[in-house]
């Protein structure tokens, strides 16, 4: 899992190193054969470096910044000092209280406030960690930096990486996928492969009539579109002998193959007619409808059967989302909107016995402050907030981790956005320190020179 961008390619540099010495042939014909393949097909179906328990991952991103305190950290302390000054500042901002009231849910008991009705039910398959904490508090920085690991640099998506370290299941849909109705916060940098090949890059799916721009074919039949990218192929591989060391070429070539591939098979994956109404019925989706996030949690259950090792829902772009600036009752629509086809999704998958190998996620970039900003609102808060994963070989009905009395500083294992990206990985079978790969004469990785696998959330 370690490949290089020099100038030479490493098939090459295995030929130099071994020359005349007295590493065994079979050795050499093997990692010779791997490199081949790789060069052949950059997105081939790859085994990590262990057995992982989830083979796939849905990732479903809110951005804007989720309220912890008003959704899955139970703060009664807050409540209790509601209208008050910090204890340590007595001019300082007042205490909100919690605006949605907490019950618990499920045989855990787990409490969740009443802007998850739905969720709630889904608990015993959940472990929330409630000490997630990042490296800023601004947007832009920090949207990168749970996508990416890092709040500075351009860097590869998460998503990029598992398709760079898994490959495909199925060479006629993208290894990522990424349904997102508006740009975030970052826009496109959050699904980049960056320096990865960029047939790693997610693939854009937009609600509506033409999700995928140019899907439909302009050829005027599928025999001579496959004759004429049959020609273009031939032209671009006698480049490529050319050009051997040029990973960017490769990936360029496998895209075009997986565009055409897409012609095929992603219009399908994209009709739910065959769906039935107790399906539907169970995401909260219309009929007919082809949009919503109810219909991005639907198309992404699809996507995942038929073999799409990443799948990222982005629920709303980097305007009117879930940053409350102004009042915090502005997250009762947008929690309505999300709360049963999430919900709907966790039972789906687990009824068809897929939540065993899915691994589900659910972020934001940061929660928000527990004290008011102007009289209804909350500020941005990176020093604690609550992410949650579901299914994939997770230990569901748990919740790991803790805030302090009011929700403002991690009090219990914290969890970094490193550990958190460690996790996963980990989940999908890779060690995240030898998940690398080389750039600008480094080995670059996920998490950059730190994070520690959760290990109390693994089943």
């Amino acid at each position: 899992m370690n490949h290089t961008n020099c100038g030479c390619t490493r098939r090459q540099m295995i030929r130099s190193l071994v020359a005349g010495s007295l590493v065994l042939p079979g050795i050499i014909s093997q990692l010779l054969a791997e490199e081949a393949r790789a060069a052949a097909n950059p997105l081939a179906p790859r085994a990590p470096h262990f057995p992982g328990k989830a083979k796939r991952v849905i990732f479903l991103y809110m951005p804007g910044g989720v309220s912890h305190v008003d959704s899955f950290d139970y703060k009664p302390k807050l409540v209790a000092k509601r209208g008050e000054a910090d204890d340590k500042d007595a001019k300082g901002p007042r205490y909100l209280a919690p605006q949605w009231e907490f019950k618990p849910g499920g045989k855990c008991g787990t409490q969740v406030s009443d802007l998850f009705p739905h969720v709630r039910n889904c608990v015993d398959d959940i472990c929330f960690i409630n000490s997630m904490h990042g490296d800023h508090n601004d947007h832009f920085q920090a949207t990168l930096g749970i996508h990416t690991g890092s709040v500075t640099f351009a860097r590869p998506s998460i998503g990029s990486w598992v398709s760079y370290g898994l490959g495909t299941e199925n060479q006629n849909l993208p290894s990522f996928v990424v349904l997102a109705p508006e740009l975030p916060y970052a826009g496109s940098q959050v699904w980049s492969s960056d320096f990865l090949p960029a047939c790693h890059q997610g693939t854009r799916v937009q609600a509506g009539a033409e999700p995928i721009p140019d899907l439909n074919r302009r050829s005027p039949s599928e025999k001579i579109q496959t004759l004429e990218l049959g020609l273009l192929d031939r032209f671009n591989r006698k480049h490529l002998q050319a050009h051997a060391a040029d990973p960017v070429l490769a990936a360029r070539i496998k895209s075009f193959e997986t565009a055409f591939g897409m012609q095929r098979e992603m219009p399908e994956v994209l009709n739910l007619s065959k769906e039935s109404d107790a399906t539907l019925k169970l995401y909260g989706l219309e009929r007919g409808s082809n949009k919503g996030f109810a219909w991005q949690c639907l198309v992404a259950r699809r996507m995942a059967e038929r073999g799409v090792r990443f799948i990222e829902l982005i629920d709303i772009g980097s305007h009117s989302n879930w940053d409350a600036h102004a009042d915090i009752q502005s997250h009762a629509p947008l929690a309505k909107n999300i709360d049963q086809p999430i919900a709907g999704l966790l039972m789906d998958l687990k009824s068809r016995g897929m939540l065993d190998d899915t691994l589900v996620v659910w972020t934001t970039e940061f929660g928000r402050t527990p004290h008011a900003e102007g009289q209804k609102g909350r500020g941005h808060h990176n020093a604690a907030f609550t992410s949650w994963l579901a299914g994939g070989g997770v230990k569901g009905g748990i919740t790991y981790g803790a805030s302090n009395e009011f929700g403002n500083s991690v009090a219990e294992n914290p969890v970094h956005v490193h550990d958190f990206h460690a996790t996963i990985l980990h989940l999908l079978g890779f060690d995240h320190e030898r998940l690398t790969f080389r750039h600008g004469g480094r080995d670059f990785r996920l998490t950059d020179v730190s994070g520690k696998v959760v290990k109390a959330v693994l089943a």
